[in-house]
């Protein structure tokens, strides 16, 4: 079959939308357009459902399209060994996702030090929060993702790498610092919490779940996106945040942020790797995992 062909049918089952393939492919609409309509006639079978707001692949459509997958795998795969030679040299693109903590700390380092031992793979890092880093790599947009909540997700399947503290953050000289308090006196104080979606959130959510409350019985007065916006919050002194250790160890070593435990509440979360299900892995993404599993 035509790998052009089997492309763009998969980018507009994947994306839902023609416009929106042609985007991710670098064509035009018409072109994506054409090069279904020629796999359609030369199947026999109509593929893909037009008749909603979405465009749905119908039941041919969808047992090609896991088909399809393995062999523009297999192609990549190929064209990947053809280009590394007979050194057998790593090359290749590593395109990696992450939510915000192990984003902001771990991973760029880990991706820097292995560019390094292999300078023909050229490394990418994009940062999220964690539904959409998952949504990204079931996509395939991105090869792997490391996020710090597994989200059930039919597209992707999650390995555990490593497990991250959470603690709540105050700032230097409040009357929380280096204490245990209780939830009724965290009742009392400004908390500023992550937008819905950041892995820290939902692990502060389930944990509270299982002390018998509820986030929003803290009353929570900010919610204020991502990482480095509730840190720089608390820096500031507008109040307390649970965020990730990891993320904070340079300013409490600085002195700009101190830490507190909540009596009651061990939060901790497990690192874990997003991988899209039924991709098999290119030999640079392999030579990460390897690499990473080694050093944490």
């Amino acid at each position: 079959m035509d790998t052009r062909q089997l492309r763009a049918f998969c980018a507009v089952v994947e994306l839902k939308s023609f416009s929106q393939a042609a985007e991710r492919l670098g064509v035009t609409q018409p072109a994506v357009s054409l090069q279904v309509r020629s796999l359609e006639k030369r199947l026999g079978r109509r593929l893909l459902d037009r008749s909603g707001r979405r465009v749905e692949p119908t039941e041919a459509g969808l047992a090609l399209y896991r088909g399809a997958q393995r062999m523009l795998q297999l192609e990549e795969q190929l064209v990947e060994e053809l280009e590394e030679g007979e050194g057998g040299e790593l090359g290749g693109t590593l395109a990696v996702g992450a939510s915000t903590g192990p984003g902001s700390t771990v991973v760029p380092v880990l991706l820097c030090e292995f560019q390094r031992e292999h300078p023909g793979v050229a490394v990418s890092l994009s940062i999220s929060d964690t539904q959409t880093v998952v949504e990204r790599v079931a996509e395939r947009e991105l090869e792997l993702g490391v996020v710090g909540a597994a989200r059930r997700h039919r597209g992707v399947a999650f390995e555990p790498l490593f497990r991250d503290e959470v603690v709540l953050a105050v700032p230097p000289g409040h009357r929380f610092a280096g204490r245990t308090v209780t939830l009724d006196e965290l009742r009392e104080e400004p908390l500023i919490v992550m937008q819905e979606g950041a892995g820290v959130r939902q692990v502060i959510e389930d944990e509270l779940r299982s002390a018998g409350t509820r986030l929003r019985e803290l009353e929570p007065r900010l919610e204020l996106g991502l990482q480095e916006s509730v840190k720089a919050a608390v820096v500031a002194g507008f109040g307390v945040t649970f965020i990730s250790r990891a993320a904070i160890d340079a300013d409490l070593a600085a002195g700009t942020l101190a830490k507190a435990r909540v009596k009651g509440l061990d939060p901790s979360r497990q690192i874990s790797l997003v991988r899209s299900a039924g991709r098999s892995p290119t030999r640079a993404a392999e030579a990460f995992l390897a690499f990473a599993r080694e050093r944490l």
